[in-house]
């Protein structure tokens, strides 16, 4: 059975290695500036555990990590909170974590007085953007503040909130 919570120091590594390996699955090499080159990666507990930022973990009954998804400000636009580094192992996907993590994001972004949600992916992962698009999320023409992915992600999302 898994189940989610906040991220603690001690998935550092884990999620790490999973965002690692899903990013390998899909082909999002790190010198294409996905997710996987981000110099925080191994520091993902010590990152969103600061003010407007979350980061979630889905576990199990020993308390393995399986996969995650978190929001913090957008840099450049602050008044923006960006979903962030959602990777699941195989075993979870299809589960509905995915929407659960989203769905807490959205209630913490509006427990934090924030308006919108944004996002960056790419068509490699055609399965997360019908989730996105169902849960109301909608195509921009061009990105929104300085996410460091330059053309890695070509599909750039808002949801209002």
């Amino acid at each position: 059975m898994f189940h989610l919570r906040p991220i603690q120091a001690k998935d550092n590594a884990a999620i790490a290695q999973i965002i690692r390996h899903v990013s390998k699955e899909f082909g999002l090499a790190p010198e294409s500036g996905f997710a996987v080159a981000d110099p925080i990666l191994d520091n993902l507990f010590q990152v969103y555990d600061a003010a407007h930022a979350a980061y979630w973990v889905v576990v199990d009954e020993n308390d393995q990590v399986f996969g995650g998804g978190g929001l913090s400000p957008l840099q450049g636009d602050n008044s923006i909170l960006e979903i962030q580094k959602m990777y699941f192992l195989p075993e979870l996907r299809g589960l509905g974590f995915a929407k659960k993590i989203l769905e807490n994001a959205f209630i913490f972004a509006q427990e934090n007085g924030y308006k919108s949600c944004y996002l960056e992916t790419t068509k490699e992962l055609w399965q997360a953007v019908k989730l996105y698009e169902k849960l109301g999320f909608v195509h921009l023409d061009k990105p929104k503040g300085h996410t460091g992915h330059s053309h890695a992600c070509e599909i750039w999302m808002l949801k209002q909130l």
